[in-house]
């Protein structure tokens, strides 16, 4: 374990920490290597907090601001910690007017969050998109890659009994 690796170790644990050095060290040498450390990163992390964003940038010797702007320019990476599934309410035009909106409301009552937020359990994040493109079966809720359409508020709590 580095000094530096402190901080890490209140998120983390000394096996996360020392996957991470071993994806920085894989990659420290090799021009372009800060998006394939940030993927490998979030994969063995699930997230990417500024803990680790600094572990990386001292790592592959780079600012704290440019792996901090990558990280917050790619949808694919998160900052905060994901749910074991990730659910997402359609509220695009058809949906909306469907009661996709409806749909957010139950499950933010439900959860006891807001979209863009996980569970404390870390079982769901909450997620609205505009369109899922199933404008004829809405309201659509995706929940990991599973379509639920002509969703009701009453029997989202039965949909989401089947992901835990």
């Amino acid at each position: 374990m580095k000094a530096e690796d402190t901080e890490l170790l209140k998120e983390f644990t000394k096996e996360q920490v020392a996957k991470l050095n071993s994806i920085i060290e894989k990659f420290k040498s090799k021009p372009g290597g800060l998006i394939p450390v940030l993927e490998e990163a979030q994969v063995a992390l699930e997230y990417i907090p500024i803990s680790v964003q600094k572990r990386i940038a001292t790592g592959l010797n780079l600012p704290l601001s440019r792996v901090y702007g990558v990280v917050t320019f790619y949808s694919f990476f998160t900052m905060t910690p994901r749910g074991k599934h990730t659910v997402r309410v359609c509220l695009g035009t058809a949906c909306y007017v469907r009661g996709g909106k409806a749909l957010t409301d139950t499950l933010e009552k439900q959860f006891g969050i807001k979209q863009g937020e996980t569970t404390p359990d870390r079982m769901f994040t909450l997620e609205s998109v505009r369109c899922l493109g199933a404008c004829g079966l809405g309201p659509v809720i995706v929940v990991d890659e599973d379509v639920h359409g002509r969703i009701k508020p009453g029997k989202v709590k039965e949909v989401l009994s089947q992901y835990n």
